[in-house]
């Protein structure tokens, strides 16, 4: 607990910040509500309204065990929101947040139960219950029900032996009736929650201008689903492992149309040609809940997976392969100064991302990711329905996006725009991105938590790029070999365990754009760009205020890090330090920002003995189990395993 109390007091608003005299009613804290999040396979995410603290000297402490452990293992402390404002960005927001705490747990054990303690403090008191315990289960991973029929589909013109009871194409299994032309919509579906359809090797691909084709795809190729399984009893559509079974747009716009159907599961596909290759929902007409896409190949296509259906829920996204049509052995770019005069600028959008989600509950975990626009993204919805008072159901909240593999992309590697709370992005690695890598814009509250990502050559803009008011932005143990910049300002926004190194794409290597003097930086490792006369920007309003949402900031700009540590009070256990801190990363330039780099050839492990072994703070359930006398900076701790990236082998 102890370990907890130094965290928060870390967190809080910096020692220049003078303290408020407010009246005592004020400054007690009143607890309200308490929200048990969507769980996802490995995280619990949870939020707590309340009235009251306006000093913001109240916390919550988090404790967590497996159900029959003993020991308790302590977990983050939930972050506090107070009210951060998000006003009429582009148009789209209005939105400020509640007076709440908010915060998860993070890499847990699937399918299994949970004891969770929560205490809430405050030296002005605490009104209404200041504790919490309870039991919650994390989400099971989705796969085929063992107890259903089992249904066999071959290709047009398959001339072998047929296991029964079998069908051409995948509509004739999935409805009564749907080879020929235009009956299939008047026939019921065939299959039922908990059956499996086996698709067999071959190429399933008609003229769908013909009518009466075989597998039923007239005139746009699509095949809709409109049969729902159910969580314990997904309909499934798997390959069945005599060869690649192969879904051939022939390049029409949507291949697999979900948008009628919950609880569909495909794994083992190959999916091609097509603009679209799983449409699953559009923003305020329709869309599907439970969808799974397990171990697919999807190429040569401009969407992978779509919903901004706000009624989206518990996606699970894993162990695919999604490969767009941008140019495949250059990086583009479609803005900005580096760009601009290169060949081809600006880059069209030829394949626009690989997966796009909005809702609750969504894991995104172990894709390799190449050639496209944005590479993972969460929806740009506006705000909430319901907004002021959003509609709980219909929240984006409580998502993971985990270990995926994304490279070549000529915007952004990741996009967290327009969630709420609890997003959890760990451990990715992205690499070449024309823009900038790690995106909100905006986040409405937070916490989203980026955790040890690896960004290696972002040549315009840098690494982060959180813009549009977000606010609720933690940046914890991630390796940034690119600046950090700001671009808009955000609110509430903490960096910890970082390493930042430039690579000369701008003067300053650390530059932060803040409305609340209590967003926080400490404990990074810093190399900043020879020769800067500027290394690091920290623009906030007045010191001795809390927070300023008008527009007025006052820019402060330093050579050296201890000049901004001395005025700022912000990283001053920071170090300096170089690429050679690294097993075999190479210092990064901007002379040839289209040259792609391959993630092979380098390693990001740390030498002994280098200034970021060591160099840390202890995080509970971020860093626990670290090697040495603390934590060391940036995604990989030494002597710890190295994550794995993209698709697993042996799933």
């Amino acid at each position: 607990m102890k370990t907890i109390l130094r965290l928060l007091f870390s967190l809080m608003v910096p020692l220049f910040l003078s303290a408020v005299a407010l009246p005592a009613e004020e400054n007690k804290t009143r607890a309200g509500e308490f929200i048990v999040g969507p769980p996802t396979l490995i995280s619990l995410g949870f939020e707590w309204r309340i009235d009251g603290d306006a000093n913001r000297n109240a916390g919550v402490a988090v404790q967590y065990r497996k159900v029959g452990e003993d020991r308790w293992r302590d977990g983050l402390p939930l972050l506090r929101l107070q009210r951060e404002q998000m006003i009429n960005t582009y148009g789209a927001y209005d939105y400020v947040t509640p007076n709440m705490f908010a915060g998860s747990i993070m890499d847990l054990q699937e399918d299994t139960e949970y004891e969770v303690l929560l205490q809430m403090t405050d030296p002005d008191g605490v009104e209404n219950t200041a504790r919490r315990q309870f039991v919650v289960r994390t989400r099971a991973e989705p796969r085929p029900y063992a107890g259903g029929r089992v249904f066999h589909v071959y290709p047009p013109g398959f001339k072998g032996k047929k296991q029964e009871p079998s069908f051409t194409g995948l509509l004739a299994a999935f409805y009564t009736q749907a080879n020929g032309a235009d009956w299939f919509n008047a026939y019921p579906p065939r299959v039922k929650p908990g059956d499996t359809i086996l698709v067999h090797a071959g190429l399933y691909r008609e003229d769908r201008y013909r009518y009466a084709n075989q597998l039923g795809l007239l005139f746009d190729g699509t095949y809709r689903f409109r049969q729902s399984g159910t969580a314990e009893k997904p309909i499934a559509i798997v390959a069945a492992g005599d060869g690649e079974a192969i879904f051939d747009g022939a390049g029409n716009h949507v291949l697999f149309d979900v948008m009628g159907a919950d609880y569909l599961y495909f794994e083992g596909l190959t999916i091609r040609n097509t603009e679209v290759a799983f449409q699953a929902g559009h923003k305020g007409v329709a869309g599907a809940v439970g969808l799974s896409v397990k171990n697919c190949r999807l190429e040569n296509i401009g969407r992978g997976i779509y919903t901004d259906w706000s009624g989206s829920k518990d996606f699970y996204i894993a162990d695919n392969t999604f490969i767009g049509k941008s140019h495949p052995e250059r990086l583009e770019g479609w803005i900005g100064r580096v760009w601009q005069g290169t060949p081809g600028y600006p880059t069209p959008v030829l394949s626009e991302l690989a997966v796009k989600v909005y809702g609750s509950g969504h894991v995104i975990a172990y894709n390799y990711v190449a050639n496209f626009h944005d590479g993972i993204d969460h929806a740009t919805y506006g705000e909430p329905d319901g907004n002021p008072d959003p509609i709980r159901e219909r929240m984006p909240v409580s998502i993971d996006i985990y270990n995926n593999d994304i490279t070549n992309v000529d915007d952004n590697c990741i996009e967290a725009d327009g969630v709420m709370h609890n997003i959890r992005v760990l451990r990715n690695r992205c690499f070449n991105q024309a823009h900038r890598s790690l995106s909100t814009q905006p986040v409405l509250g937070g916490p989203v938590y980026f955790i040890r990502n690896i960004v290696y050559h972002a040549p315009e803009g840098g690494s982060v790029k959180f813009t549009a008011n977000s606010t609720g932005i933690l940046v914890y143990h991630n390796t940034f070999t690119s600046e950090v910049l700001s671009m808009d300002q955000a609110s509430n926004l903490h960096y910890r365990n970082n390493l930042i190194l430039g690579q000369g794409a701008a003067q300053e290597v650390f530059s932060v754009d803040t409305a609340t003097n209590y967003s926080s930086s400490d404990y990074n490792g810093f190399r900043p760009n020879p020769g800067a006369e500027v290394s690091f920007i920290w623009k906030s309003p007045d010191f001795g205020k809390a927070a300023d949402f008008t527009g007025k900031r006052v820019e402060r700009r330093f050579r050296t890090l201890a000049e901004y540590s001395a005025a700022t009070g912000h990283d001053v256990h920071s170090v300096l330090l170089d690429y050679d801190i690294f097993e075999n990363v190479p210092a990064l330039t901007t002379e040839d920002p289209g040259r792609l780099h391959d993630a092979r050839d380098l390693d990001f492990r740390l030498r002994a003995g280098s200034k970021a072994v060591d160099a840390g703070i202890i995080l509970p359930n971020v860093n626990d189990g670290y090697h040495g006398r603390l934590p060391d900076l940036g995604a990989y701790e030494r002597g710890a395993p190295v994550p794995h990236y993209g698709p697993r082998k042996s799933r």
